[in-house]
């Protein structure tokens, strides 16, 4: 009797797999660091496609504002694509 493969483990996709990705950034352009709940919703959050990075930030703006960001920056790998993008209302 044949059985079926294992199913491959889960892995998290490679940054080349999902290079799209927001550096949420002070006012002053620095780098802001997201800790407690935002950081767990929020951070280092990776797309396959520019849209769905665009899509969701969209979404979740006035989130990352309350969280103490300014302003995002694209990013596709290490290359900066559009930003500083704020997110005042």
């Amino acid at each position: 009797m044949n059985l079926p493969e294992s199913p491959a483990p889960f892995r998290q996709p490679t940054p080349s797999e999902r290079p799209w990705w927001w550096r949420p950034e002070a006012a002053d352009g620095a780098e802001v660091t997201l800790t407690g709940d935002a950081a767990e919703e929020y951070g280092d959050k990776r797309f396959a496609n520019q849209a769905d990075a665009e899509s969701w930030v969209g979404e979740i703006w006035a989130d990352l504002a309350a969280a103490g960001v300014a302003a995002v920056t694209l990013f596709e790998l290490e290359r900066q694509v559009y930003g500083p993008m704020s997110l005042s209302a």
